[in-house]
C-alpha cells in the first residue's frame, strides 16, 4: 500500500497540473486502504475477503467556482487530463461566496501531534480465522443458542493526506482490528438473534474473543420469550449501545451546515439551558489510539479538544471552512472528506462524562418503565425534534429489570429528551460515541 511520502508526492504533482490549467486555488487528497477479514459459520469458512484501492480527489477553484474529480490512474498524463479536465468543470459551475480553501494562518502546523492511529502488527488469514473461530465457539457454547449467523475477525490499514496550494501538507495513517458474532437463541417461533463487537486501532486493545463471543450469546438468550408493554408516559432506560444514537441526533442539529441552512431543531438556541446544568458532553480528536482521532481536519485546520454541551448549555456550532463563512464565526476544525466532493462536517471522538449514580440506582425508584437494548425505523425529524422509534429491550418493574418486551413504539421530541438526561456511572470508552446508561424521564411508550 501507497506510503504517506508517495501520497504527498503525487498530491503536489496534482496541484501543479491544476495550476498550469488555470485553478486560482486547489487542493488534492490521497487516500489508500486495504482490508482483510475471515468469517466462520457453525465452525466452517464462510468467507475471506481481501481488498485494496488507492486514489486521489482534486477540488479546483476558478476563483469562487469550483469542482471536484477524482482518479485511481496515477500516471502523468493522467494527472494532466484530470486537472484540465477539473478546472473547466469549475469554469462553467455556479459561484459560491463562501466556497474556498484555508489561508495559511488558519493552517495546522508541524510537527502534528502522535495519536498512536497506527498498529505495527497485522495478522495474517490464519490468525483472523482462529480468532473468529473462538468468537464463534464461545457464543455457541452459550446455554440456549441454537444457531449461528457467523464469527468474523478482521484488520486494516489506511493513509490519508491532504495538501493545499497554500500551503498545508500533512498525513497520517491508521490501522484497525475487529471482532464480532451473531447469534440465534431459541427454536420455532420463539428464536431472537443478537450479536456483539469491538473495533480498536491496537490488537493489543481488544477483548479476548472468547468475552465478544459470549457477550452476543448472553443477550440473545435474555431476549427469548418477550412479553408485551402497556402503553403510557415512563422512564426511558438507554443501553449505552443505543444511546450513542441520542448524541448522534445532537451533532447533525449542531452542524453548521444545518444551522446554515435553518434546517435543525436546535437553531437559535446557543443561549437556551437545554440540558442539566452537571451533564457535559466532549469532543476530543486528540485522544490516544481514538476511532476518530485526527491531528488536523479535512481542510488542514488544526483540530483542538472541546466541550460540545456544558452548564447545561451549547458552546457553539460545528463547522468546516464554508459553513463558518455562511455563519459569520471562527471555523472550528471539524472539516471531513471521504473522497471527493466539497468537504462536510464530522466531530471525532465525543463522550458524555459519566453521572455519580450506578445503574442499579438510576432505575432503583422507576415502578414501571422501559430500558431499551436496540432502536429500529427513523423517525427521527432533524428540523422540529420529534422522535419516535421502534424498540425492544427489557421492562422495569420495582426498580428491577425483568423480562423481555419487544415490539413497542418509544416517542417524545429531543429537546424535552436532552432537559431529562441522568446518565449513570458505567462509561466505557471504546466507541467513536461513547456514553453511559441514560435515562430520560416522561417518554410515551406506546405497547401492546
Amino acid at each position: 500500500m501507497i506510503d504517506p511520502v508517495t501520497a504527498q508526492d503525487r498530491c503536489a504533482k496534482l496541484l501543479d497540473a491544476a495550476k498550469r490549467h488555470g485553478a486560482t486555488r486547489a487542493d488534492a487528497v490521497a487516500s489508500a486502504s486495504s482490508s482483510e477479514s475471515v468469517s466462520v459459520r457453525l465452525r466452517k469458512l464462510e468467507d475471506v475477503e481481501r481488498s485494496e484501492s488507492e486514489e486521489i480527489s482534486l477540488r479546483v477553484f476558478v476563483g469562487r467556482r469550483s469542482a471536484s474529480i477524482s482518479t485511481s490512474d496515477f500516471s502523468a498524463a493522467a494527472f494532466e487530463e484530470l486537472a484540465e479536465r477539473a478546472a473547466a468543470m469549475a469554469g462553467a459551475a455556479p459561484e459560491d461566496p463562501y466556497a474556498g480553501i484555508a489561508e495559511p494562518e488558519l493552517l495546522a502546523r508541524a510537527p502534528f501531534p502522535d495519536l498512536e492511529l497506527e498498529d505495527t502488527s497485522e495478522p495474517g488469514p490464519s490468525s483472523l480465522r482462529a480468532m473468529a473461530e473462538e468468537t464463534e465457539d464461545a457464543a455457541r457454547a452459550v446455554g440456549g443458542v441454537t444457531n449461528s449467523e457467523g464469527g468474523s475477525a478482521s484488520f486494516g490499514r489506511s493513509v490519508a493526506v491532504l495538501v493545499t496550494s497554500s500551503g498545508f501538507v500533512g498525513g497520517y495513517g491508521a490501522t484497525s482490528h475487529s471482532l464480532s458474532a451473531s447469534v440465534i437463541a431459541g427454536e420455532g417461533g420463539n428464536m431472537q438473534r443478537d450479536y456483539a463487537y469491538r473495533t480498536m486501532r491496537f490488537a493489543e486493545d481488544l477483548p479476548p474473543p472468547a468475552e465478544i463471543g459470549q457477550r452476543a450469546g448472553t443477550r440473545a438468550v435474555a431476549r427469548l420469550g418477550p412479553g408485551g408493554l402497556a402503553s403510557g408516559p415512563m422512564p426511558v432506560v438507554f443501553d449505552p449501545r443505543v444511546g450513542t444514537s441520542l448524541i448522534g441526533h445532537l451533532l447533525g442539529a449542531i452542524s453548521g451546515t444545518a444551522i446554515a441552512r435553518g434546517s435543525s431543531f436546535l437553531l437559535g438556541r446557543l443561549e437556551d439551558e437545554l440540558f442539566p446544568q452537571n451533564l457535559r458532553i466532549l469532543d476530543n480528536p486528540h485522544r490516544l489510539r481514538g476511532l476518530r482521532s485526527r491531528p488536523f481536519d479535512g481542510e488542514g485546520l488544526p483540530t483542538l479538544p472541546r466541550a460540545l454541551v456544558e452548564g447545561g448549555k451549547l458552546t457553539g456550532w460545528l463547522t468546516n471552512l464554508s459553513a463558518a463563512r455562511q455563519l459569520g464565526i471562527t471555523p472550528t476544525g471539524h472539516a471531513a472528506r471521504g473522497g471527493s466532493g466539497a468537504p462536510g462536517i464530522s466531530a471525532t471522538n465525543v463522550h458524555l462524562e459519566a453521572g455519580t449514580a450506578s445503574r442499579a440506582d438510576l432505575i432503583a425508584d422507576i415502578t414501571e418503565g422501559v430500558l431499551v437494548t436496540e432502536l429500529s425505523g427513523q423517525g427521527v425529524n432533524p428540523v422540529t425534534g420529534d422522535y419516535s422509534r421502534g424498540a425492544s429491550g427489557f421492562r422495569i418493574v420495582n426498580g428491577e429489570v425483568a423480562g423481555p418486551v419487544a415490539e413497542f413504539t418509544i416517542a417524545g421530541n429531543l429537546l424535552s429528551m436532552m432537559a431529562a438526561l441522568t446518565a449513570a456511572d458505567d462509561l466505557e470508552m471504546h466507541r467513536a460515541i461513547n456514553v453511559p446508561t441514560l435515562r430520560v424521564d416522561g417518554m410515551v411508550v406506546a405497547g401492546e
